[in-house]
């Protein structure tokens, strides 16, 4: 715990690394199918890689910035104490994996190395790596004017290999081209059809080692370790006046190419020469993550395990429901006309989202579209309707945001082609993230203009719509939609002063108003009347927020806390935070709607938003927190998150030991939130519509 912060509060680094071990319990659950267990270890390597680039990177910023001012101690204590969890999870990781190839084996998939190989395997493999890897692979070679910081990318598996000829000895690295190539290759069967034989990129390359030096160097042997490089995910913008954001992103963008390396992690059985060779050359400091690992790297790509096998391997599907909220009405235009509509993806289809917006790109009476653009998918739907919408003479005005972290590329080539066809890009506030996730319609009817909106807690993503969990509110209410056109007012003239009586918008009035509402259960509970907080989010590490949550515990107010991510607030301590219990949910799909519920005296308040309870959330980005008014969508809400807290399957207790200690189930029923919530769904399309 910081000594500086005199809350209870616990370093958001290391409970994010708690998160990250919730995600490896996944993996490690019998319950789970054995190819969603594979999988689980992907999303596990591909969040700890996000978290030595973002949070570890900067930790190591903080440590230089304080060392040259003559501190730097605590900052020095929690890397220590990081890099000591990462290495138990290093360890578990290595366990589950072993467990699970045993696993695989049982149901006759086979995941083989280049020992592992027949005669007929081996020829085969060689004749692929011929015809189809060969040509992806130039390693590099290591000199005395080699400079490999530079050279070697970030996140890309390398093999290490020695090349040994008379008495000397020279190192060169290979890509392993996996982002050019499927991680996996299937084998020609043997052993009859059911076994099903894979083989890793890298143990090929292996196979084949011989065949990328013969002829061009010299050598009596070759041996090879596997290796990854993690760097700094930060970047420095330019000041300069006369290039435009998009020129000054891009530079940025080169800068984390070459940026300074925080994690090393190689093979466990590295010599220990060759492991001193890599240090030197890539200028690792003594408080750089250096971690032993197995002899495979890159483990995001188990997030894409094939399943040769059997249906029952994987999860069953739950195919996504059309609503009748929509499906009832001819247009979506008349769908919102009728009432409120709130979708629950990936429970509900993201292409009624796409059909209103394909309808508003040719409806006559429809002038106006405008959309934040955060992350979208690779062959994006939203993008090509909103594109088609300017053909038809629409007014299209798209704000972009540049800043996305690892969508900066995308979102770049994005802004291009919209410009190109002739869309209205705006790049937002240069000082101030947009995060909010709303879309605007302005159509004619009865000679008037009328305002159709969308608010959301997720992105106008087609793929992350399958897999992450978020609402999205469609509404004709009149206040609310002429809030959001000064949403987007403001986006445009961050200078006017703005004013919002429904909805909660950061960095304009989210945070005073977030504190009215916590102080407003405060008074509720002291004058006896119905009061309590439920929330759930991402992550909670608001210094600010935290401090009211504990006021509100400690004057008896009930808090119910969702949290997926970080959670720096300590439930359950004495006097602080005895009101307050917290719940983290991981299963199939990723956790990602941040809703608010405040009792009110009997007569709840219910908020869905953008933001998550974070200092940048509040305080530094465009973030949009939204009421639901229609009672039967509050019910909804209500009921849902009710089912979310009475999960006895994949909920763990978030508490002050952070030790993901499964909830009890005790005599209570089997509840796996996820799929009670499709299974309310489904009932909820037999009754009627009224709201």
């Amino acid at each position: 715990m910081s000594a500086q912060i005199t809350i209870p509060y616990m370093e958001k680094e290391l409970s994010w690394l708690s998160f990250n071990e919730r995600v490896l319990q996944e993996a490690a659950d019998p319950e789970n199918p054995v190819i969603e267990r594979v999988r689980f270890l992907g999303i596990f390597s591909n969040n700890q890689d996000e978290f030595f680039r973002v949070r570890v990177a900067d930790l190591r910023r903080r440590i230089l910035i304080a060392e040259a001012k003559g501190g730097g101690q605590r900052s020095r204590t929690l890397m220590a104490e990081i890099n000591s969890k990462v290495l138990a999870l290093t360890t578990q990781f290595d366990e589950i994996y072993r467990q699970l190839l045993l696993d695989l084996a049982r149901r006759n998939i086979f995941l083989v190395n280049e020992t592992q190989l027949s005669d007929n395997q081996g020829n085969w493999l060689k004749r692929h790596f011929r015809d189809k890897i060969r040509r992806h692979i130039i390693p590099v070679l290591l000199t005395k004017d080699t400079r490999l910081d530079k050279c070697l990318e970030d996140g890309i598996t390398y093999l290490t290999t020695e090349i040994r000829h008379n008495d000397t000895v020279q190192y060169a690295f290979i890509p392993v081209p996996s982002g050019k190539l499927p991680r996996f290759v299937q084998l020609p069967s043997e052993g009859g059809k059911t076994k099903k034989t894979l083989i890793l990129l890298d143990n090929i390359i292996r196979h084949c080692l011989n065949e990328l030096f013969e002829g061009i160097i010299e050598f009596d042997s070759l041996r090879c370790y596997s290796m990854k490089l993690t760097r700094d995910a930060e970047y420095d913008l330019s000041d300069e006046i006369e290039l435009s954001l998009l020129e000054k992103m891009s530079s940025g963008l080169k800068q984390r190419l070459t940026a300074e390396p925080v994690r090393l992690v190689h093979d466990r059985e590295m010599p220990e020469t060759m492991l001193e060779v890599l240090r030197n050359a890539l200028g690792i400091a003594n408080f750089d993550s250096v971690t032993p690992g197995g002899r495979y790297h890159n483990f995001r790509d188990f997030m894409s395990f094939p399943n040769p096998g059997r249906k029952y391997l994987e999860h069953k599907k739950l195919p996504a429901l059309s609503t009748r909220q929509f499906t009832d009405y001819k247009t979506g235009f008349e769908a919102i006309s009728a009432g409120d509509v709130l979708l629950y993806y990936p429970y509900h289809k993201f292409s009624h989202l796409t059909e209103w917006l394909r309808q508003a790109a040719y409806d006559p009476a429809v002038r106006v579209i405008k959309i934040n653009i955060y992350r979208v998918a690779s062959k994006s739907q939203v993008i090509n309707t909103l594109t088609d919408a300017v053909k038809n003479g629409k007014d299209v005005t798209v704000v972009v945001e540049l800043r996305a972290r690892f969508d900066e590329e995308a979102n770049i080539e994005w802004a291009r082609h919209l410009t190109d066809a002739g869309v209205k890009v705006s790049f937002g506030v240069p000082s101030l993230k947009i995060h909010s996730k709303l879309c605007l319609i302005s159509r004619v009817e009865d000679g008037e203009l009328v305002n159709y909106a969308h608010v959301g807690t997720g992105n106008f993503h087609e793929k992350t719509a399958k897999v992450y969990t978020d609402y999205a509110l469609f509404t004709k209410h009149p206040e609310i939609t002429r809030e959001v056109e000064t949403v987007f007012d403001f986006i445009e003239h961050p200078y006017r002063r703005v004013k919002f009586l429904h909805l909660l918008v950061s960095p304009v009035d989210s945070r005073r108003k977030l504190y009215s509402l916590i102080d407003r259960e405060v008074q509720n509970k002291l004058a006896g009347q119905p009061s309590g907080i439920t929330l759930k989010v991402n992550n909670l590490v608001d210094t600010g927020l935290i401090k009211k949550l504990y006021d509100a515990s400690r004057n008896g107010v009930k808090v119910r806390l969702i949290i997926r991510g970080m959670c720096a607030l300590l439930p359950g301590v004495p006097g602080v935070s005895d009101n307050i219990k917290a719940i983290s949910v991981v299963d199939r799909f990723l956790e990602h709607p941040r809703v608010m519920v405040f009792e009110n005296g009997g007569e709840p308040k219910v908020f869905i938003t953008s933001a998550d309870w974070m200092g940048r959330n509040i305080d530094n980005r465009i973030e949009v927190g939204c009421p639901i008014y229609a009672p039967r969508l509050k019910q909804q809400v209500l009921d849902m998150l009710n089912i979310q807290w009475q999960d006895t399957t994949k909920a763990r207790v978030i508490n002050r030991f952070q030790d993901n200690q499964y909830v009890s189930r005790g005599n209570r029923k089997k509840i796996r939130s996820q799929v009670a919530i499709y299974d309310y769904l489904v009932e909820a399309e037999q009754k009627p519509l009224a709201q």
